[in-house]
């Protein structure tokens, strides 16, 4: 927010004499009074002349000048007047805030036009009895969750009296999504070292139980009690030695060899290798892939595994019976006016993963992710890890959510063009 209109902290003077703004105004301004000409030449009156009409012209001008100035700002902008009124609401706060502001609630109670907000009612309800207004303040909204920075400033007309008041805020839900992924990549860096000692500390002894046991075994053909527990014994250890192998797997920085990779063979084998994994049972799964849909630019056995984890996620969640869909789209993501630089517009490619299963319970969604956390009794917790993994590596972003109607669905976004701040 530091090079935006939201860093001021005095008291605004509204400029020219917009239209939009006259909800503003008190009385009007005096008239100045005219000059005594000097002198009564052609090319004086002329030149008088000239000057009137540009005169005239300049308060039309400065007010559309103005106007389309606080509309075009990418910081969300509301205005109220002193008797709590609505004066103005720019484009980006509509789209913020989820709402739609139209000419004729221009004039109506601010709390009847935004009711669908209320925290930023209860912001602007407070702007004439705070004794300091906040500045650079941020909030998390309710019912949507986003993240907003604010400043509140008061609106002075020429006589210093506040008339109005001006929010300025700014979306800020990507930033903090940020901030949470670079906090995850420095815990998986300490994780991981940490991880990768004691898994290679780990994988020797195990292939060395492993071996006696099948030893053992062959030696005592005729017990059947020493066989049953040999057999539990090199099953385990062979279970460990793969969750060292997973642990591995995923302290491995990961080296793409990128090449144009079509999805619909993608999910072909990803498919393949989640039934070599999980029974399937009576799980059935329906692939869908819009026509305009092209192909990516990424490491193919990198992206058979993310959907495989996705898939063998699905398949455990369903328990053999249920439905599985595979939705993948093209997407032009326009810049949300909070972290982009240029204003143009993105191509990215959309799969969606879900599912119809018992879903996840909400303080678990944010948990996911990390490594080691798992809800099944034998999991690594490593699976969903590596998937956010190897998405960072296509510098693209994976999103979970509640299915409508029961499940959950994972919904990973490929961009066409590096760069875009979505992915960020």
């Amino acid at each position: 927010m530091d090079n935006s209109l939201a860093a001021f902290v005095e008291p605004i003077t509204i400029l020219g004499s917009p239209a939009t703004f006259d909800l503003f105004r008190q009385d009007a301004m005096p008239e100045p009074k005219p000059r005594t000409p000097k002198s009564t030449t052609g090319a004086a009156r002329r030149a008088r002349a000239g000057r009137a009409r540009a005169a005239a012209d300049l308060p039309v001008t400065t007010d559309l000048f103005f106007r389309h100035m606080v509309n075009s700002m990418r910081n969300g902008v509301l205005a109220i007047t002193r008797d709590g009124r609505l004066a103005f609401a720019n484009e980006v706060a509509c789209r913020t805030l989820g709402c739609t502001v139209q000419p004729s609630d221009i004039g109506r109670p601010f709390f009847d036009v935004l009711q669908g907000s209320p925290d930023i009612v209860r912001i602007l309800a407070g702007a004439f009895e705070l004794s300091h207004l906040p500045n650079r303040a941020e909030l998390r909204l309710k019912p949507s969750g986003k993240v907003i920075g604010y400043t509140l400033s008061h609106v002075s007309d020429e006589r210093g009296r506040a008339v109005g008041a001006a929010l300025f805020f700014k979306d800020l839900t990507r930033v903090e999504q940020i901030e949470e992924r670079e906090r995850l990549r420095d815990r998986l860096a300490a994780l991981g070292e940490m991880a990768a000692a004691i898994a290679h500390e780990v994988k020797n002894p195990l292939a060395g139980i492993e071996v006696m046991a099948g030893l053992l075994r062959r030696q005592l053909p005729d017990s059947g009690d020493a066989q049953a527990i040999l057999s539990d014994i090199i099953k385990d250890a062979k279970m460990a030695n793969a969750i060292v192998l997973e642990v591995l797997e995923f302290v491995r920085p990961i080296r793409l060899q990128v090449e144009r990779v079509s999805l619909p063979e993608v999910f072909q084998n990803a498919m393949a290798m989640a039934e070599s994994k999980v029974a399937r049972g009576r799980v059935e799964i329906a692939v869908t892939l819009d026509a305009d849909v092209p192909a990516i630019q990424g490491d193919q056995y990198q992206l058979r595994q993310l959907f495989t984890n996705l898939l063998t996620n699905a398949f455990e969640a369903l328990g053999g019976r249920g439905h599985v869909w595979i939705h993948g789209r093209h997407l032009r993501l326009e810049d949300d006016g909070g972290l982009g630089t240029d204003g143009h517009a993105s191509e990215a490619v959309i799969v969606e993963v879900s599912d119809d299963g018992p879903g996840l319970p909400g303080e678990l969604v944010d948990r996911i992710f990390s490594p080691f956390f798992t809800t099944k009794p034998q999991g690594s917790g490593l699976g969903l890890a590596i998937v956010r993994k190897i998405v960072d590596a296509h510098d693209g972003r994976i999103d979970v959510t509640k299915r409508p109607g029961g499940g959950t669905a994972f919904r990973v976004t490929f961009p066409l063009a590096a760069g875009h701040p979505f992915f960020q």
